[in-house]
């Protein structure tokens, strides 16, 4: 059977300890008193993994239930060419759903510390599914202003750079060695909820009327998405990681050595842009929840190895073996120029990235299990 941790990564992840510093307001003073209230609600039985991944699931529920009413993105549209319609109750369940996804991943660790159950296990499984989230909740949002608010090229870039800003917060942890939280999360997802919440209440046609100055909602939307990256995150991770070098109080890695995560998320973006501007049959217009969905696999499985990497303490990959199918799809699909061709090319490599990425995940997690001797779904019961 093929081994996906290397002896040194498990024995790096014996020395792990989680190291963060969290300065939201919002954070602090206002989710954590609501998470620890939350908490005591839950039995001491209750593993946090299973925590985390129930809130996972309702993610994913929320992402098949836009995914049924507005597959193409089409229901907000004027022409509206598939004829499809979100019910209101859709945006009250979403909403419900992803509170309650967010109040158990902020609740997770804590039952973890109440039951005596921390570990590296706790840490990675978190981080590593609010990854694939990355792409699940923000299509979910594109629904509210669809095709004539915000074309799938420009979303593709605005899930691109939601990509780089959860990418980035490791990368700093990996050089730095400290988990710096940014503020932006706990704002978005606060702020998201609301919006699926008010659309339930007013409906979808109230994010589409033109504000002063002829702005529209989802240019807006988009704007703001930009410059927060750059304000609350982006500049940051630089800073924090400059201080570490200046202070020497970081990993100290050369600057090829620092950089060297970069190298596959570089080059996954580089393919997958490529193929999003020049495909010659305009496969994302075509088919962009399938494209959004193979760009997200790919990101988490990218990030996931860096996750690993930087808790174990140990050097990350330089290439992403999914990398060379995308890169052989791109080749085909600007050869064959067939828009038949190419959408059977971009739904086999999505089935190919998801279950790669899904036995990735499954295999670190089983391999860590047996490392730690412990389960992944079920608490321990202490020796008397």
């Amino acid at each position: 059977m093929a081994r996906f941790l290397s002896e040194d990564k498990l024995r790096g992840f014996e020395k792990y300890k989680y190291n963060s510093i969290d300065t939201s307001l919002l954070s602090n003073y206002v989710m954590h008193p609501f998470w620890n209230w939350c908490v005591q609600f839950c039995p001491v039985w209750v593993a946090p993994n299973l925590l985390t991944f129930s809130g996972f699931l309702l993610t994913v529920l929320n992402f098949l239930l836009f995914s049924y009413y507005d597959y193409g993105f089409y229901a907000l549209t004027k022409e509206n060419i598939t004829n499809d319609h979100i019910p209101s109750w859709v945006w009250a369940v979403s909403a419900v759903n992803l509170f309650v996804a967010y109040t158990l991943d902020g609740i997770d660790g804590k039952q973890a510390r109440r039951t005596g159950s921390s570990g590296p296990l706790g840490e990675l499984f978190d981080h590593g599914l609010d990854s694939y989230s990355a792409v699940l909740i923000p299509t979910c949002l594109y629904s509210i202003f669809g095709r004539d608010e915000l074309s799938p090229i420009r979303f593709y870039f605005v899930l691109w750079n939601i990509f780089l800003n959860f990418y980035l917060t490791h990368w700093e942890k990996y050089n730095t060695g400290v988990m710096f939280l940014p503020w932006g999360y706990d704002f978005t997802m606060i702020g998201s909820c609301a919006l699926l919440l008010v659309t339930s209440l007013t409906g979808p046609r109230a994010w589409h009327a033109a504000l002063a100055g002829g702005l529209r909602p989802g240019a807006l939307f988009e704007l703001a998405l930009y410059l927060s990256a750059v304000a609350t995150s982006q500049t940051v991770i630089l800073w924090n990681i400059y201080k570490s070098y200046r202070d020497k109080s970081g990993k100290m890695r050369s600057f090829s050595e620092a950089i060297r995560p970069l190298i596959p998320l570089g080059l996954f973006f580089i393919l997958s842009t490529t193929w999003a501007v020049y495909s010659p049959t305009d496969i994302l217009n075509r088919s962009p929840r399938l494209f959004y969905v193979l760009t997200g696999t790919i990101f988490s499985n990218i990030n996931c190895r860096l996750i690993v990497s930087q808790m174990s303490d140990t050097r990350c990959e330089a290439l992403n073996p999914l990398l060379a199918p995308v890169a052989l799809a791109l080749a085909a699909a600007l050869a064959l120029a067939s828009p038949a061709a190419e959408l059977a090319l971009l739904a086999a490599l999505t089935a190919l990235a998801t279950v790669a990425h899904v036995r990735y995940g499954a295999g670190v997690v089983r391999e860590m299990c047996q490392h730690f001797k412990i389960s992944c779904f079920q608490i321990k019961p202490k020796i008397k």
